[in-house]
């Protein structure tokens, strides 16, 4: 799994937060632990490794957003259990 985190300007409220969360879906519709806070100026969201983001992207500038930056990077598990699972 690889986590997405796009650094973007134009939020302004809770409504486009789920705005921009239904870009990212729309885009990617495999997309998991899709979420966006116009607080942090940020959206992140979850794809196997062999899927592509772009068209997320694309989406999110179609619809008047700007994007600052953008990273993937592996998802590593976060909590209690994810000590007993490691490889």
């Amino acid at each position: 799994m690889k986590q997405i985190i796009i650094k973007l300007e134009g939020m302004k409220c809770e409504m486009c937060e789920s705005h921009i969360c239904d870009c990212i879906r729309k885009g990617n519709p495999n997309a998991k632990k899709v979420k966006a806070s116009h607080r942090k100026g940020e959206a992140s969201f979850l794809l196997e490794d062999d899927e592509k983001f772009e068209n997320s992207l694309e989406n999110i500038k179609k619809d008047g957003y700007t994007i600052l930056s953008y990273e993937a990077k592996p998802y590593e598990k976060k909590g209690i259990l994810s000590f007993f699972c490691k490889k």
